[in-house]
């Protein structure tokens, strides 16, 4: 009878970016610390962007009982800041980003290494499962946006997967340490979407990113509309710089919320004039909400007709605040490339 070999432990550094996360801090802690990768293989880095909400507090008591766990500053604020910050200071092997909305099974680690060391990779990630932020329709059609085909497109993380693929991203990568020596850190210009930015650079240099299907962490969405919007405004505003770093668009997705704003507000202001512009914002209009009435519907009939109704809402809601955010990043960063305003969108959302 053949047995597998043992799995190998290499030490693992947690790096994990927060900007005032009072009501989510603490869950994800908990669920990180309860993991089953062995606790002296493992080291937590949490780089604070100086929250004004408690959280860091609630990290501060964290570390004074957890000796593995490590609270940094932040005085930029954003995202990639953050995470340079922690990885700089790890020791670890492997390097796994980890978000502070989010909650972790014990088994996340070990399985996210274990698919690291076995596929050769260099980078590994699971799939998102959207939770709602509490038990309103609102809430529940918001989490179902972000993870329906509809809301968000093919993107594999989100909206689950049978087998293991090779992508273009993940959420919350595992890495192999070397290749932050090998290809920098992530792109402190970015404050959204820098994960897509270093994982091109990764791919551009002959890497490999693969998504497994087996491994599952807990994100809690956003609890209202505004949270939403202001959210995917930010990721379409720099979706196009990164575009511009990296010399190409590096999916097709993320032009079509852009596109309809675009064809809406052309064909819109056309139709003043012209019979036929009337008729195409018409026709255009019409067919983008029967597909928000008709995927509203079916998830009525599942999750009951307020969640269904609210969704009527969540859908463009996503699509228009992308779009938008997407169109006014053309114009910043390709057309008249005036600086970011990295340091006042910051961490939170």
């Amino acid at each position: 009878m053949v047995t597998s070999a043992p799995m190998a432990y290499p030490p693992v550094s947690i790096v994990v970016p927060c900007r005032n996360e009072a009501p989510y801090i603490a869950a994800c802690l908990d669920s990180i610390l309860a993991s089953e990768y062995p606790r002296e293989r493992l080291e937590i880095l949490v780089a604070d962007g100086e929250s004004s909400d408690g959280t860091r507090e609630i990290l501060s008591r964290y570390a004074e009982r957890h000796p593995s766990l490590l609270v940094l500053d932040n005085p930029a604020r954003s995202t990639p800041a953050g995470l340079n910050a922690a990885i700089r200071r790890a020791s670890g092997e492997v390097i796994i980003r980890m978000d502070a909305h989010v909650e972790y099974p014990p088994d996340y680690v070990p399985r996210l290494v274990q698919g690291l060391m076995e596929s050769g990779a260099d980078n590994v990630g699971g799939i998102l499962e959207t939770a709602p932020a509490e038990n309103a329709a609102r809430a529940r059609a918001i989490a179902i946006g972000l993870s329906h085909r509809f809301g968000v497109g093919n993107s594999y993380f989100r909206t689950g997967t049978r087998e293991r693929r090779e992508v273009d991203t993940v959420p919350f990568g595992c890495y192999r340490r070397e290749i932050f020596d090998r290809i920098g850190f992530f792109d402190e210009e970015l404050v959204r979407n820098q994960d897509d930015e270093l994982n091109f650079r990764l791919l551009r240099q002959g890497g490999r990113i693969l998504l497994l299907p087996d491994v599952r962490c807990r994100y809690f969405a956003r609890r209202s509309l505004g949270q939403v919007a202001r959210m995917y405004y930010q990721y379409g505003y720099f979706k196009p710089l990164v575009a511009r770093k990296v010399g190409r668009v590096m999916t097709a997705r993320q032009l079509i919320p852009g596109l309809l704003v675009a064809t809406l507000a052309v064909t819109g202001t056309l139709s003043l004039w012209l019979p036929a512009a009337r008729l195409a914002v018409g026709l255009v209009a019409g067919s983008y909400m029967a597909l928000v009435l008709t995927c509203s519907a079916a998830a009525a009939v599942t999750q009951g007709a307020r969640c269904g109704t609210a969704l009527i809402a969540v859908f463009p809601t996503l699509h228009f605040s992308y779009g938008l955010g997407f169109l006014r990043g053309i114009y910043d960063h390709l057309l008249v490339r005036s600086a970011s305003p990295a340091r006042e969108m910051g961490l939170s959302r």
